[in-house]
């Protein structure tokens, strides 16, 4: 007789396994058919469009598909709905430019992002991902509640300033949680890393080409009134009036190109060194991409790129000295790395330099006439301090410097604010960070980052020094330095670095990853290497 357990229940004259499977069936046949109805009605309507010319209604459609297409794999995959938002991350302005600065494509970041925070949430409540709690937060619920208070300050002309400001400011900082959470060990690390090297040698030869070709190339025939001053700027050499382009590569200004190649130094540097010591495959990807993105630092017409790309090579240099392991060799492999990704940039540059000697003698004699102290036209001392100091200073004539005039009334973005609620801006732009915090928020917003800024750097050098002589220094001193540099320096200089969504969204991933890293130092290194199959030979 056969088990009871193992007897189909009759429904019916159905048995019920058999019941499933048909309305399984059924169910799919009803999807397909509504699949092909939903298909004969887009081509249907893809038709009108084409007919009556209307291109762009067709490249708004492809745009939402895709949109929905990366939402639902947020929903479905968290950590692979994050690769497909840093993507449209990247590659958003280019689409904005082409589709006449839609405002529409521009929040679509924002939407996906919120999808990847409920994803993760639910994923963190369902035990599917690791949460913490970062120790800075009480400086920095300080500033954030300043922040909140001010939108409700008198002497704003609107209330829609301040939420500017608060989705500048604070919206990316839950991807903190994400790059937590998105790392498990060196495989997860390992491919952040290389889907970051790829975008950044993409952007940078795009940008490279741009130069080269002129603005015509990644730029519509015609720009949005708004845009036009922002990506297709020329120089001159001071001197000898040598014209120039700066490229803005996919983003609508070449300051956001200009912010993005400070990031993108930095972390190849990092990359260069973890993977040599982790003894990765793939390493011709981040050579490559240090190759381009120094040429790309040097059409990039930026001093502050250029020069911050120089002090993050040599402070990494001298933190790799003291940070490397010792014994085995990894010691020796660290410099070699090191001086592998320096010849790799050299290189890089004497090939443009042979190929396209007028290019690069525009922007080294603009460089050169600038920053050199012996040159008439020198302006480095101006620019990176008594300009600043100027600026700051004049924050304090703003009658309401004691409480400010709003959050966001000087924020980046807030010309957009001005056009919806018909009002002209505040004329109280300053172009310094401190300054501009003075200007928002009143005296006490400059001392509440700075101590929720040393707060977070405090916590993360915590994390850096109990990495030291191990293989994560590397990436870990690097994205260190970059929260350093975006922090203090940069906000001197101003907000606009922080305020940037590129480089604000990569500040609160990488601090995320920092934070997890030491849960990768206590895994033997081994369960990663013997996947990848490295090569005998582990030096670059």
């Amino acid at each position: 007789m056969a088990n009871v357990g193992e007897k189909l229940a009759i429904k019916d004259g159905i048995p019920s396994s058999a019941g499933f499977r048909l309305s399984r069936v059924r169910t799919q046949a009803w999807i397909s058919l509504a699949l092909f109805l939903t298909a004969i009605l887009a081509a249907w309507q893809a038709a009108q469009w084409i007919s009556a010319g209307q291109t762009k209604m067709l490249i708004f459609a492809g745009m939402g598909f895709v949109l929905c297409a990366i939402a639902l794999t947020i929903l479905r995959s968290w950590r692979t709905g994050f690769y497909l938002f840093i993507v449209w991350l990247m590659f958003e302005d280019l689409i904005r430019k082409y589709l006449g600065n839609n405002m529409a494509i521009y929040f679509a970041k924002d939407v996906l992002a919120g999808l990847t925070y409920i994803s993760l949430f639910i994923a963190i409540r369902c035990g599917r991902a690791k949460r913490f709690r970062p120790s800075f937060l009480l400086f920095f619920t300080f500033f954030f509640w300043l922040a909140v208070l001010e939108i409700f300050n008198p002497y704003s002309p609107s209330v829609l300033y301040g939420i500017l400001a608060i989705k500048v400011f604070f919206y990316y900082v839950p991807l903190m949680f994400v790059g937590y959470a998105l790392i498990r060990d060196d495989r997860d690390l390992w491919r952040f890393l290389i889907a970051f090297m790829t975008l950044a040698a993409v952007v940078s030869a795009l940008g490279i080409i741009q130069a080269v070709v002129g603005p015509t190339f990644l730029n519509p025939a015609t720009l949005a009134p708004e845009l036009q001053d922002l990506g297709a700027l020329e120089k001159f050499t001071p001197l000898t009036n040598q014209m120039f382009l700066l490229p803005s590569s996919v983003f609508v200004s070449t300051g956001r190109f200009a912010f993005f190649l400070v990031l993108a130094t930095i972390v190849a540097l990092g990359a260069a060194g973890y993977f040599i010591l982790s003894k990765l495959r793939r390493r011709k990807i981040v050579l490559a991409g240090i190759g381009l993105i120094a040429v790309a630092v040097l059409l990039s017409g930026s001093r502050t790129a250029f020069m911050y790309s120089l002090i993050s090579t040599s402070a990494l240099t001298v933190a790799y000295l003291w940070g490397a392991p010792v014994g085995g060799g990894e010691g020796r492999r660290l410099m070699r790395a090191i001086r592998r990704s320096i010849m790799f940039a050299a290189t890089g540059l004497a090939i443009f330099v042979a190929f396209f000697p007028t290019q690069a003698a525009s922007r080294l004699g603009f460089y050169s006439q600038t920053l050199m102290p012996d040159s008439s036209a020198y302006q480095l001392s101006d620019r990176g301090w008594s300009y600043p100091i100027g600026e700051l200073l004049r924050a304090f004539s703003n009658p309401h410097w004691v409480v400010g005039n709003g959050s966001g009334t000087d924020t980046l973005g807030a010309q957009y604010v001005s056009k919806i609620v018909g009002r002209p801006r505040l004329h109280n732009e300053v172009e310094e960070g401190y300054g501009q915090l003075i200007v928002e928020m009143g005296i006490l917003a400059p001392f509440l980052w700075i101590l929720w800024t040393a707060t977070l750097l405090w916590s993360s050098w915590k994390v850096v020094r109990t990495l030291k002589h191990t293989r994560l220094f590397p990436i870990a001193i690097a994205i260190f330095w970059y929260a350093f540099i975006v922090l203090y320096p940069l906000t001197f200089l101003g907000l606009d670095m922080y305020e940037n969504f590129v480089n604000n969204a990569f500040l609160w991933i990488l601090a995320g990853i920092l934070f997890r890293l030491p849960d990768l130092a206590a895994d033997k290194p081994d369960a990663f290497i013997s996947v990848t199959k490295p090569r005998a030979n582990l030096s670059f």
